[in-house]
C-alpha cells in the first residue's frame, strides 16, 4: 500500500514530463504518418524518410515563424499607436447605448498598473522561454520515437505482467490508429478553417488576412478555446482600421466558427475519430487542472487515447461489455 501511493505520489510529482512524453508520442506519430508513404512509394530507407520528414516540418514551421515574425513586427507599432484612439471611439458607441465607458477605465487601470506589468515581464519572458524548451524536447523526442518505434513500443509492453501484454498491445495498435485518425481530419479542419478565415478577413479588407489565416488553422487544434484565441488578434486588427470592421470581423469569425461546427465537422468525421463532445469538454477542463496550459493543448489527443483505452482495458476486458472501438470500422 505505501509502495502504492510512492508510485502514485512520483507519477503525480512527473505529471508534466509524462504530457511531454506524449506529446513526444504525438509527434512521432506525425513524422510517421509522413514517412512511411515515401517509404511505400519512394522506395526511401525508413531512417531517410523519418528524417525528411523530419526537415520538411521544421522548413514550414520556420517558413510560418519568419511570415508570423514579419507580419507581428508590422503590426505592433500600429497597434501601439492607434488601439487607445479605436477603443475610445468604441467607449462612445457604447456609450450612446447608456453604458459606461469600460475601455477607458480598463486603460486607466493599465497605465495606473505600469510598474506591475514591467515587473511581470520577467516572469512572462521565463514562461515563454519554458515554452520553447517544451516544443524543443517534444519536437525532437517525437523524432527519436519515430525512428524506432518497434523499439519503444516494445520495451513499453515489456513493463506490462506477461498475462495482459497481448490485450496491452492491442490497445496500443487501437490507440495509434485512431490517433492517426484524428490527426487526419484536424489536419483537413485545419486547412479548411484557415482558408475560409484567410479568405473572409481578405475580403472584409482586414490587414495581414494571410498570417491571421494561418494563426485560425493552428489554433484550430486546441478545442474549444482555439477559435477564441485566434479571432482576438483579428479583431484587434480590425479595430485599428474601424470599428465597424471590427464588428464585421467578429461576426466572420462566429460564421466560419459555427459552419465548422454544423458542416465541416460532421463531414470530416466521416472518415476520421470521433470523440463525443462531452468528453472532449470536460478531458479539456480536466486536462487543465492537471497540466496546466500543456494540458489544453493536448487535451484533444489525449482525449481520444483514453477513450480507446478505457473502452479497450476497461469496458471490454475488465466488465466483459461489447463496444466499438473509436476508428476501428474506418480501418
Amino acid at each position: 500500500m505505501i509502495a502504492l501511493a510512492a508510485v502514485a505520489l512520483l507519477l503525480w510529482q512527473l505529471r508534466t514530463v509524462l504530457v511531454l512524453l506524449f506529446g513526444a508520442v504525438v509527434m512521432g506519430t506525425i513524422f510517421r504518418a509522413i514517412a512511411e508513404p515515401m517509404s511505400k512509394h519512394l522506395r526511401l530507407p525508413d531512417g531517410v524518410a523519418v528524417l525528411v520528414s523530419v526537415l520538411l516540418i521544421i522548413g514550414i514551421l520556420a517558413g510560418v515563424g519568419w511570415l508570423l515574425g514579419q507580419q507581428i513586427s508590422a503590426q505592433t507599432d500600429a497597434l501601439t499607436q492607434a488601439l487607445p484612439a479605436a477603443l475610445g471611439r468604441v467607449d462612445q458607441w457604447l456609450g450612446g447605448f447608456g453604458l459606461s465607458h469600460p475601455f477607458q477605465t480598463w486603460l486607466a487601470q493599465l497605465h495606473s498598473n505600469g510598474g506591475t506589468l514591467v515587473s511581470r515581464f520577467g516572469s512572462w519572458l521565463s514562461s515563454a522561454s519554458s515554452g520553447v524548451a517544451n516544443f524543443l524536447i517534444v519536437f525532437f523526442g517525437g523524432a527519436f520515437l519515430a525512428s524506432e518505434p518497434r523499439f519503444y513500443r516494445t520495451g513499453a509492453i515489456k513493463l506490462i505482467p506477461e498475462a495482459k501484454r497481448g490485450v496491452f498491445a492491442q490497445a496500443m495498435d487501437e490507440s495509434e490508429h485512431a490517433l492517426r485518425l484524428w490527426l487526419k481530419g484536424e489536419l483537413i479542419a485545419m486547412l479548411v478553417i484557415g482558408t475560409m478565415t484567410g479568405a473572409g478577413l481578405w475580403l472584409l479588407g482586414v490587414q495581414s488576412w494571410l498570417v491571421l489565416g494561418i494563426l485560425a488553422g493552428f489554433f484550430e487544434f486546441i478545442p474549444f478555446a482555439g477559435p477564441i484565441l485566434s479571432a482576438i488578434p483579428g479583431v484587434l486588427i480590425a479595430l485599428v482600421q474601424s470599428p465597424q470592421l471590427a464588428l464585421w470581423t467578429g461576426l466572420m469569425y462566429v460564421f466560419v466558427q459555427h459552419s465548422e461546427a454544423y458542416l465541416i465537422q460532421p463531414i470530416i468525421q466521416q472518415y476520421a475519430v470521433d470523440v463525443p463532445a462531452v468528453v472532449l469538454l470536460f478531458s479539456l477542463l480536466a486536462f487543465a487542472v492537471l497540466f496546466g496550459p500543456i494540458g489544453i493543448l493536448f487535451a484533444a489527443p489525449l482525449s481520444v487515447v483514453s477513450f480507446v483505452m478505457v473502452k479497450r482495458l476497461y469496458v471490454i476486458e475488465a466488465l466483459d461489455t461489447a463496444t466499438p472501438i473509436p476508428g476501428e470500422e474506418k480501418g
